[in-house]
């Protein structure tokens, strides 16, 4: 169906691809995978007409493709769908979805909306996107909003799809969904490329692996012939052990975060206590009120008074700088892009942004450039953020490597208490694996108190020592003894799953 061959590309200060040859055959679900910076993104905007290649070719079914743009990509029915969220926030789902169509449904000088919304509720519900397709974007979810980009893709009829990170936001249960979608897919003999850095999803899924390391082919194999450990072993020239990590000594006087009786807005007497030196497990299906909840903490959603108590004492949050100043409550976003970065400014002053005022000079206040760059040289070696230099552009990094300066920022507030959301999205298992032991560094070492939010099972019952799960905005249950002894990802989902029925 579709093979490159001798691929090369390079980037200012980098060369993200050197003579990669690999092909994808019909009816294959192809993974293709390596750490932040390996090149797999860039092989796939290659594969979809965003970037040319320096050198080397591009055959699909015995013809030359010299793509030029995503256009001429999709008249050889190859589409992508991002990593980053790509959409129209003012636009509906339907649009978004039928946005490269839209004249299927002009009628005479207008659009026949009744016709348009009613063939993309068809791929919505392919997905599981349950909301009516008239709803404006700009009111989903960062999971709601990567279901809608994949809907789109289906929509195409694709004999080729890429699919950069599909699961990145999305819960166990949404995830087998579109497993199911994909299987068929490969049934009816589409091509499909699978970017992803949760392991299990590939062994579960795929038929042949493709592993890049710093944009070399290190090798293509069938995905039966190959372990877990030999996948990770390829990727990062070393093993990684997943382990329990025992019991964190929490302190159940000591609640440093309350939230009371929360009735306004979306939430119906919800309640829920942090204790000091906790890591507390938030997971639910989208839209379940996770991510809503953790933004009322903050400021960003306002919350009725008496609602939020911090360190038993009553709180007024009103914007992300309260929190951050008054409170030293720091939140890791999970939609990056949106609202975790700068996009167009430097690696240090995205580091560095939460802590200017500790970095300026006491008089003249103004923020002295060696130390700015010294903290964030010292965070980007921390975390191996991979970058040309500290003042680099964060919009050119990989989308890895943006997750984790988005989490970097607020490593260096040192906040107190910290919300992390979706904290490991798209980021390889090396990285996953320091960000991990940071979490849990934080929470036992330094009596941190941690809000874990995540649709990563495995990440969940690894770190957390309970587990508050959410249902149509309010708790519908609680796991309370994982600081008792190990227990298997098995039973755990089992058991969330119950609540959750």
């Amino acid at each position: 169906m579709l093979e490159l061959r001798s691929i090369s590309k390079s980037f200012p200060g980098v060369k993200a691809l050197d003579g990669v040859s690999v092909s994808f055959a019909p009816g294959t679900i192809h993974a293709l995978l390596g750490e932040n910076g390996a090149g797999k993104s860039t092989l796939m905007k290659i594969i979809c007409g965003i970037y040319g290649p320096d050198e080397g070719e591009m055959v699909m079914e015995g013809q030359r493709l010299q793509l030029r743009n995503t256009f001429e990509a999709l008249t050889h029915k190859i589409s992508i769908v991002h990593q980053e969220i790509q959409v129209v926030p003012r636009a509906s789902i339907a649009e978004n979805i039928m946005l490269d169509k839209l004249d299927r449904y002009r009628r005479r000088l207008a659009i026949d909306w009744k016709r348009l919304n009613r063939e993309a509720a068809e791929f919505m519900t392919m997905v599981d996107l349950d909301l009516p397709p008239e709803t404006p974007v700009a009111e989903l979810s960062a999971a709601q909003k990567q279901l809608a980009q994949i809907a789109r893709a289906l929509s195409d009829g694709a004999v080729v799809l890429l699919l950069d990170e599909p699961t990145s936001s999305l819960t166990l249960h949404e995830a087998h969904r579109l497993f199911e979608l994909l299987r068929k897919l490969k049934v009816q003999g589409v091509t499909i490329v699978f970017v992803s850095h949760k392991l299990e999803e590939v062994m579960a899924l795929c038929d042949v692996v493709t592993v890049l390391r710093d944009g070399k082919l290190i090798g293509t194999r069938q995905r039966s012939d190959l372990t877990r450990e030999q996948i990770i072993t390829m990727m990062i020239g070393r093993s990684a052990v997943e382990r329990w990590r025992g019991v964190l000594p929490v302190d159940r006087e000591k609640p440093v975060l309350e939230v009371r009786n929360l009735t306004s807005g979306l939430f119906r007497n919800l309640s829920l206590k942090l204790y000091q030196g906790e890591i507390l497990g938030l997971y639910g299906l989208v839209g379940s009120g996770r991510t809503e909840l953790a933004k009322t903490i903050i400021g960003e959603y306002r919350s009725e008074p008496g609602a939020v108590f911090v360190r038993g004492r009553r709180a007024r949050i009103d914007s992300m700088a309260d929190s951050l100043h008054r409170y030293r409550i720091g939140y890791v976003s999970e939609n990056r892009k949106e609202e975790g970065l700068i996009l167009s400014a430097s690696v240090t002053t995205n580091l560095t942004i939460t802590v200017w005022d500790r970095l300026r000079s006491r008089l003249l206040r103004v923020l002295r450039p060696a130390r700015e760059i010294h903290q964030a040289e010292e965070t980007i070696r921390g975390l191996d953020i991979k970058t040309p230099s500290a003042s680099q552009i964060v919009n050119n990094l990989s989308g890895g490597n943006q997750q984790k300066v988005s989490i970097g920022k607020w490593l260096v507030a040192d906040c107190d208490i910290l919300i992390v959301d979706e904290p490991t999205v798209g980021v390889d298992v090396g990285a996953k694996e320091y960000i991990h032991d940071l979490i849990w560094k934080m929470a036992k070492e330094e009596g941190k108190s941690i809000v874990l939010i995540s649709s990563d099972m495995p990440e969940l019952v690894q770190l957390s020592r309970r587990i508050l799960i959410f249902k149509n905005f309010a708790i519908a249950g609680e796991i309370d003894d994982l600081n008792e002894r190990e227990r298997s990802l098995d039973e755990t989902s089992i058991r969330i799953g119950g609540y959750l029925a």
